[in-house]
């Protein structure tokens, strides 16, 4: 599309921690036309750029028929706990994000954007980490023309209505220890989830092609980038 052009974007996620930041950055934003949030139950806001649709993820691909997008942006994810098992937890950050996915790419998105984790690989011997890892496989499997994988660690911030101890835990102590984590090891500072929101808007803004990885800090750069003019 042309430089400047207004995007069409397609968001998967936007009722969880990053995925409603991410909500919020595209409705402010100049270069996006339309907003498609796919989500379970309704979003109960209201935006003349926003169209919610409810849609069961077992059947996204033929719910979604017809909907055209430029790029997409999937930010869905759980928890263990919140799971209950392993097995529901990849029909979440697998299956879900998968079916997602071919969705967009059926709905010509040439950009696909996906929150993961630092440290995914297919192989690790840690479930999560292997779960995502996996993930991301799958993902280039399908080949979009540009895959842009975010992977932070820790995330910071505050959930609406849900304090997590462990998070708490996290907000109090990352701060500190962030700063002794050099080099190799910068890859697992903790970072904002505003940051990660506003990186998932931002590299909808690069040229980049193929697939791609971000770790912390190309993560903080890809949140200060900003469109290339303002879009009337």
């Amino acid at each position: 599309m042309a430089e400047g052009e207004q995007k069409i974007v397609l968001l998967a996620g936007a009722t969880g921690f990053v995925g409603s930041l991410a909500l919020d950055l595209l409705l402010e934003s100049p270069d996006f036309s339309r907003v498609f949030a796919v989500t379970r139950r309704p979003l109960g806001r209201e935006n003349s750029r926003l169209a919610n649709r409810i849609v069961q993820f077992e059947q996204i691909e033929s719910q979604l028929k017809g909907v055209t997008c430029h790029v997409a942006l999937c930010a869905l994810g759980t928890t263990i706990r919140e799971a209950g098992s392993q097995e529901a937890f990849k029909r979440v950050d697998i299956d879900a994000v998968l079916a997602f996915a071919r969705a967009a790419k059926a709905a010509q998105a040439h950009r696909m954007v996906v929150v993961s984790s630092v440290g995914a690989d297919p192989k690790s011997k840690n479930f999560y980490l292997r779960t995502k890892g996996e993930m991301e496989q799958a993902l280039i499997g399908l080949g979009f023309p540009c895959l842009d994988i975010l992977q932070p660690s820790v995330l910071l911030g505050w959930r609406n209505g849900d304090v997590r101890p462990v998070e708490l835990a996290a907000s109090v102590l990352m701060p500190v220890v962030n700063p002794f984590l050099l080099g190799k090891r910068e890859p697992f500072r903790a970072i904002a989830a505003k940051t990660v929101a506003a990186a998932m808007v931002g590299v909808t803004r690069s040229s980049r092609r193929g697939v791609q990885r971000y770790t912390y800090s190309a993560i903080q750069a890809l949140s200060r980038m900003k469109p290339n003019r303002t879009v009337k």
